[in-house]
């Protein structure tokens, strides 16, 4: 009777992987199949041209890694030294419980109501217009609630007894949060930042309030300047552009693009997080 169970549990579990698989190897084959076509250094290095429905991504392409850039440098701070503050100095209590349930509800907040927060606040409140610091600062605080957690749970994942061993040898609590929690906590700390930019890069709602621009000649050269997008690029293209049948080779390939910007991300991160944590282990 076990081993029917074990075998039956086994059997569900391998069909649910394959089922997966599938379905990943369908959509992967599916986007190439369509997009291959256009995929080129000239597609990566040439701005949209003719109204769009020829030329490259490189404008959306820069645009886009401006926008993680802008947003991760708010938010990395922030996120972390707020998990910091949760899992080394606050006290139990009913306020402590109610921030973190506040962050961690925010996660689920659909990422259009963020827009319409960043319009709000930014755009109209604090009068930087509808530009790349206001979607970068958007993007920062859609992406805090995921930083923020991921930062608190690394760090209490650090063995009590490491800091119990540097207090013992004369280090002061600071002395101890930077010397050893949080070199210990860095390649999960990496992880959360890797998932971060990977929801940054692919939103399109929020820019689209904040500073997302339908078409802009060049590269953004300010903060203050709008910006374009590769998913909110995908997103006219598919929608508003004059000629559909032309420009969707032209679609399918920018979302190629931003599938392996994301995928190369996330390598780079696993790299660095392999590093830091053999790293860890040698000391």
């Amino acid at each position: 009777m076990r081993k029917s169970s074990d075998k039956a549990m086994t059997l569900i579990f391998c069909s649910a992987a394959l089922f997966l698989v599938f379905v990943l190897s369908g959509v992967g084959i599916f986007l190439f199949r369509e997009g291959w076509q256009v995929l080129s250094l000239d597609f990566l290095i040439e701005a949209p041209r003719d109204g769009m429905t020829s030329g490259g991504i490189f404008t959306p392409l820069v645009g886009t890694i401006q926008l993680v850039i802008v947003s991760m440098a708010v938010a990395l701070p922030v996120g972390i030294i707020t998990g910091l503050y949760f899992a080394e100095y606050s006290k139990e209590g009913w306020l402590t419980k109610a921030l973190r349930i506040s962050i961690r509800s925010l996660a689920g907040v659909p990422s259009v109501i963020f827009g319409l927060f960043g319009l709000s606040l930014f755009v109209v409140f604090m009068h930087f217009g509808s530009c790349l610091l206001s979607a970068g600062l958007t993007l920062g605080c859609l992406s805090l609630p995921l930083i923020v957690t991921v930062s608190e749970q690394a760090f209490l994942a650090v063995p009590q007894n490491f800091r119990d061993a540097s207090y013992a040898l004369g280090a002061t609590k600071s002395q101890t949060i930077l010397k050893v929690v949080l070199p210990s906590a860095a390649s999960t700390i990496i992880t959360g930042a890797i998932l971060a930019v990977g929801r940054v890069a692919g939103e399109t709602a929020p820019i689209m309030f904040t500073g997302a621009a339908y078409f802009a000649p060049e590269v953004a050269k300010s903060i203050f300047s709008q910006v374009m997008a590769l998913p909110y690029h995908i997103y006219v293209l598919a929608t508003s552009s004059t000629d559909l049948e032309s420009t969707r080779p032209i679609q399918y390939g920018a979302i190629l693009v931003l599938i392996g910007l994301v995928l190369g991300t996330s390598a780079i991160g696993v790299i660095a997080r392999s590093r830091l944590a053999a790293r860890s282990g040698r000391q």
